[in-house]
């Protein structure tokens, strides 16, 4: 959504990403080799931390090329898929030692907590100060005993939706699997009945309509990763795109 009365830079900025989102959907997928993550610990130190006060009218700063929105907009590929509570289930397979099955009853008694963040799109907008209710990613990890092997996660979606990441980021106490913001149920269009929130990287990191999560030894391109954007995504570098694109 752009902003009236804002900066005219930032929409064109905002119009540009999204063509480019729509370009990329009909891309022919890149047949570069996985970048390796090194000096990860190191990496992680400097990542600056996106969270804010958790209450309204917090510090309010902006990544680079980002600008200010007060309404959420609507972004994914593909269409939103029905949720049947019979049939969901929630997996976490890979380099563990105990694969984990839960049904959506199963997931939804987990213990749960509330964070509040600020969210970054790569299309340049950012919301400030937004409350995810749901279950920590750090607590899911733990049900199935990651390996010391494991140092990245595919994160499975519905229709075959993919996003990579470092697992060190899963671990990071604000991830979160939320099926709640700002105190009413997530709607079908930002992912109900569950999504990932990974407020340290750019938004299409924290996947809708998450399914599982693959823990890995070798770092795995996901979709969009595979299709011209950055393999690690942290806003505060403005990492959106690969070089080349």
């Amino acid at each position: 959504m752009i902003r009236r009365g804002g900066p005219r830079w930032a929409d064109l900025v905002l119009l540009a990403a999204v063509a480019v989102v729509s370009a990329a959907c009909a891309a022919v997928v890149f047949g570069r080799r996985d970048v390796a993550v090194s000096g990860l610990s190191t990496i992680m130190a400097k990542v600056p931390h996106p969270m804010r006060e958790q209450r309204p009218g917090s510090s309010r700063q902006l990544p680079p090329g980002q600008y200010e929105t007060v309404k959420w907009p609507v972004l994914h590929y593909g269409t939103v898929p029905r949720f049947d509570p019979a049939r969901w289930d929630f997996r976490v397979f890979g380099e563990v030692e105990t694969p984990v099955r839960l049904t959506y009853q199963e997931f939804m008694a987990l213990p749960k907590t509330t964070l509040t963040c600020d969210i970054h799109c790569v299309t340049a907008w950012s919301k400030f100060a937004v409350t995810f209710e749901g279950v920590p990613a750090g607590a899911v990890l733990d049900l199935a005993r990651v390996k010391p092997s494991a140092k990245f996660v595919m994160v499975h979606a519905e229709q075959g939706y993919e996003t990579n990441l470092p697992l060190l980021y899963l671990q990071a106490p604000d991830a979160l699997f939320a099926h709640r913001v700002d105190g009413a149920d997530l709607t079908p269009e930002h992912g109900w009945p569950l999504r990932l929130v990974v407020p340290r990287l750019y938004f299409w990191k924290s996947a809708k309509w998450v399914r599982g999560l693959e823990l890995m030894a070798q770092d795995r391109r996901g979709f969009w990763e595979r299709n011209g954007y950055h393999n690690h995504a942290d806003p505060w570098k403005e990492e959106r795109y690969a070089d080349p694109w």
